[in-house]
């Protein structure tokens, strides 16, 4: 039996980054209370971003992303600039720069699993994968470009220089490994072994720090290359601004994010993210026996499972093999799978790859769609047979911060009507945990009414917000909503007459009461 090396997550925010610690262990996070953070995220608002950068890069700032307007500079550092920023009105936000993940080395003694039993859970055995297509971008620890399953493999990338010694490549390689190990007669054969492979070394130091702000510039280095798929097999048990900004702005220019659920299912399932932000499509991790594991997370934001124990993978310690255990692995293997079924069929867009991976699985545990498998079991052979979904257009739409210029989460969403346009219609997609609400901007005209009126295959509600409204998920929401209409039934009819000059407001579509997922049409008439 061969000895090896394995990695074990030891920081309080690494969920999803667990790897496996032993034969019959799952990947775990730690619980202490790790280091604090060394250095501050400032973001700058639009109007104040030069003279702000200005200010910043004097006192040592390092420019994480000019698309987000966002620095990093040291904390000492941020405590004496950022105050003055502020006086000037020039700050939008700051956070510190969290750490996502921490690995540490631990003595392992695990035989190489001699079957990749996963294969013919999820259907692949006896299909033909693709050549070259979609790519599979991994934001992780690095891949060891230099094992023999990625050695002089062709379309595999690095995106920045990967550091993978003496820790960090071990767990970004195994993901590497189970998406896109090549049919080279040395070891593994990923779920698409042809696939495009990217990497982003998100691994800082010795390759034993994830922080937010490497995320952040993996996720948007690979959004900047045009749609593919994003894996994140990563995560923490708090929200982080900067990386869901960096999620929200991949999809929008058209990308697909997949994340792994955590591996806390089995120690108070705390909610991780970004799992947990909606449009992520999730994965939870199944065991040999196509049951949801126990340690694997579970939530409202999961959507589909696929094997995450006893998966065998490529180690970098040593440059040998493994199995592991973690929604770590079950992650890439629906990242893979998703780009298969984009290459194959390439008219399809990210949202629409998004819906059919989710409503072609294969029904596990209770009837329906539940918290510990989504829609059910990764089946590839179903996906690529499924009709393709009704699209979804002008997502992530979510909130009115979506859409407002110095908005948290805008991305440039287009206006639904205008003033040279005042009509239309549009076809769209509800659903409580991954598209909890549809926002748009439209145009009230001078003196004019505007009308609304949805079909919808559920209840869903409408209101209309006044220019100037923060939210609409206020409680109280006073004079900033002008109008509403929430009649119970599957057809809504809002109607708005406006007095003054013509102006943008923000029309809103939202599931009713006990209502999870609903498609709807809607014509939007101003006059």
């Amino acid at each position: 039996m061969r000895r090896h090396r394995s990695l074990r997550l030891v920081a309080p925010l690494a969920v999803a980054l667990a790897v496996a610690s032993g034969a019959a262990a799952q990947g775990t996070a730690g619980t202490g209370a790790g280091s604090l953070p060394t250095h501050t995220l400032v973001q700058l608002k639009k109007s104040q971003s030069c003279d702000g950068a200005a200010t910043l890069l004097s006192a040592g700032a390092i420019l994480v992303s000019s698309e987000l307007r966002l620095y990093r500079l040291p904390a000492a550092d941020a405590r004496e600039v950022v105050p003055g920023l502020r006086e000037r009105g020039a700050v939008a936000r700051t956070q510190p720069d969290r750490l996502m993940g921490t690995v540490s080395r631990v003595d392992f003694d695990d035989p190489l699993v001699a079957s990749e039993w996963w294969r013919q859970a999820i259907g692949v055995v006896g299909l033909t994968p693709p050549g070259p297509g979609k790519p599979v971008t991994i934001v992780d620890s690095g891949v060891d470009v230099s094992h023999p399953e990625f050695l002089g493999r062709p379309n595999l990338e690095t995106l920045n220089a990967q550091e993978p010694a003496p820790l960090g490549g071990e767990h970004g390689t195994g993901v590497a490994s189970v998406i896109g190990s090549p049919a080279n007669g040395l070891g593994l054969i990923g779920v698409y072994p042809e696939a495009v492979l990217r990497s982003w070394d998100a691994a800082i130091g010795e390759g034993t720090r994830l922080e937010s702000s490497e995320i952040v510039k993996g996720i948007l280095a690979a959004a900047s290359r045009g749609p593919g798929v994003i894996n994140l097999s990563l995560g923490g048990s708090e929200r982080d601004l900067f990386i869901e900004q960096a999620v929200y702005t991949a999809i929008r220019k058209g990308s697909l994010v997949v994340a792994a659920s955590g591996n806390d299912g089995d120690r108070g399932n705390p909610l991780g993210y970004p799992a947990g932000v909606p449009h992520v499509l999730t994965v939870a991790a199944t065991n040999r026996n196509n049951a949801v594991a126990l340690f694997s997370s579970r939530s409202n934001y999961v959507d589909v499972a696929a094997p995450g124990q006893g998966i065998p993978i490529a180690t970098a310690i040593e440059q040998g093999y493994r199995d592991a255990d973690g929604t770590s692995f079950a992650s890439p293997i629906v990242a893979g799978a998703a780009a298969w079924l984009w290459t194959v069929r390439p008219k399809l867009v990210a949202s629409q790859v998004f819906e059919i991976i989710r409503r072609s699985a294969t029904d596990i545990g209770p009837p329906g769609r539940d918290a510990s498998s989504g829609f059910g079991l990764l089946n590839v052979p179903a996906a690529l047979a499924f009709p393709a979904p009704a699209l979804d257009p002008l997502e992530p739409n979510d909130n009115i911060d979506f859409l407002s210029t110095d908005g948290e989460f805008a991305t440039g969403i287009p206006s639904l009507t205008l003033k040279t346009r005042p009509s239309t219609r549009v076809r769209a997609l509800l659903d409580r945990y991954e598209d909890p609400a549809d926002v748009y901007r439209v145009w009230l005209p001078r003196n004019g009414t505007l009308k609304v009126v949805s079909t919808a295959d559920a209840d869903v509600d409408l209101s209309l917000w006044r220019l100037g409204s923060s939210s609409i998920n206020t409680r109280f929401p006073g004079n900033d909503r002008l109008a509403r209409s929430a009649t119970k039934g599957t057809r809504e009819t809002l109607t708005y007459k406006h007095e003054g000059a013509g102006r943008v407001a923000y029309l809103a579509v939202t599931p009713a009461a006990g209502v999870t997922e609903a498609q709807y049409t809607m014509r939007v008439t101003g006059r």
